[in-house]
């Protein structure tokens, strides 16, 4: 008997890695992963084309060998406990392969029989089920050669779900869907969260990331750059301040004096005078920077220094640094943010 949700203990991370490495031949393409996975989550997993996150899922779901370094996944060790994990996890890898000239409801039915842990008394209840849950009931019939891609794909995520899971590992899962199977997928993500399923979704959409993500980590040519909540990670990028004023020398200096750092290249001319922007680093990007931040006045007594020091405030904003901003500056590309 498999084991259950039980084993795993709510403490305990559903993926964890120590320095987990890849490398092929000369060439690395994952270096001294430590990733850590909190049980419940919903963590996207990012990065650049090429930046070892299909590898790194290759290697957690004992497809590919590490070179050196440990993986757990639920709580045991990959690859050596692999027949005790796997049967607790669905997983949708680089693009879903089906038999072309069978119906999507066959292929399920082929897939299911030779899950040796799956039921075969309730099979076709089973496959009804993950079609209807994906949105693929009234096309259950049709042949696969005659599916979209994103058909396709939602058909992989259903063979993932054809039984109960305690992780889901999904490598970029709106690949070619539409915006309707995007939401489709974005809403089983949720309820699959919801059922107490931890998610692990690689991708690159940025927009899909902060609708269903709790929790991110990014990768950069095979490395670890940052890891954490989607509110530390935002938190660590910069935070920029826009002043709207014709006497933007003399605002300058008033920030400057109050530990901001204005930014000397942007000046936009308006009606009402120059914006001045001034930033204040991320606290993962300056030492002591954090008690730096802390030092900086809120909003509202930035303009009454400003208005104090004769300058006429005509417009103020407070940018706080978005997610994209964060994932440029770590990983130095910029990602896509819608499909």
């Amino acid at each position: 008997m498999s084991p259950g949700p039980a084993d795993t203990q709510p403490s305990t991370p559903a993926i964890e890695t120590h320095g987990l490495t890849k490398r092929f031949g000369r060439q690395s393409a994952v270096t001294g992963l430590d990733l850590s996975v909190p049980a419940g989550a919903v963590f996207g997993f990012l990065g650049p084309n090429g930046s070892g996150k299909t590898t790194t899922i290759r290697m957690l779901l004992g497809l590919a060998q590490a070179s050196s370094g440990t993986a757990t996944v639920l709580g045991r060790p990959m690859p050596r406990d692999l027949e005790a994990v796997l049967p607790r996890v669905g997983a949708l890898v680089e693009g879903p392969a089906f038999y072309p000239f069978l119906s999507g409801r066959a292929n399920l039915h082929r897939l299911d029989s030779a899950d040796r842990h799956a039921p075969s008394a309730t099979r076709t209840a089973r496959v009804a089920a993950a079609l209807d849950r994906v949105g693929l009931a009234p096309a259950a019939g049709k042949k696969v050669h005659a599916y979209s891609l994103g058909m396709k794909q939602r058909l992989g995520i259903a063979n993932a779900l054809l039984r109960p899971r305690e992780l889901m590992v999904l490598d970029e899962p709106t690949n070619g869907l539409d915006p309707q199977g995007t939401r489709e997928v974005r809403n089983l993500v949720r309820s699959l969260a919801a059922e107490g399923t931890t998610v692990f979704v690689s991708s690159h959409l940025l927009a899909e990331v902060e609708q269903i993500c709790t929790h991110a980590a990014v990768m950069r040519a095979g490395t670890l750059v940052a890891q954490g909540t989607l509110a530390q990670l935002r938190a660590e990028g910069r935070t920029r301040i826009r002043v709207l004023t014709p006497d933007a020398g003399t605002a300058r200096g008033v920030l400057e004096r109050l530990g901001l750092i204005p930014d000397p290249d942007f000046r936009g001319p308006g009606r009402s005078g120059d914006t001045v922007t001034a930033e204040l680093p991320g606290t993962s990007e300056l030492p002591g920077a954090s008690d730096r931040r802390a030092a900086v006045p809120a909003g509202e007594d930035i303009v009454a220094a400003l208005v104090g020091a004769g300058v006429r405030v005509r417009g103020f904003a407070v940018d706080a640094g978005s997610l994209e901003d964060r994932f440029v500056e770590l990983t130095g590309e910029g990602f896509d943010v819608a499909q």
